[in-house]
């Protein structure tokens, strides 16, 4: 299970489905950017992203269009 907890990271109005596909696409961005520069990470590039939206690094961004 990962440390901290989505329910500790995420405001009351977000969602958190959402939010899980922003924690893997920003995995993948990790995952990408460690294999074009050949480094080796110490942590799975999950647990890097949650890290980085729990500290605030990483921020989920909702754009809702309204209808007409």
């Amino acid at each position: 299970m990962l440390r901290p907890a989505m329910s500790e990271i995420l405001e009351k109005k977000q969602d958190c489905y959402t939010f899980v596909v922003a924690v893997a696409k920003r995995a993948r961005e990790i995952a990408d950017q460690s294999e074009e520069q050949h480094e080796i990470l110490e942590m799975k590039p999950v647990k890097l992203s949650v890290d980085e939206f729990a500290e605030g690094k990483s921020k989920l961004i909702i754009n809702h269009e309204e209808e007409l």
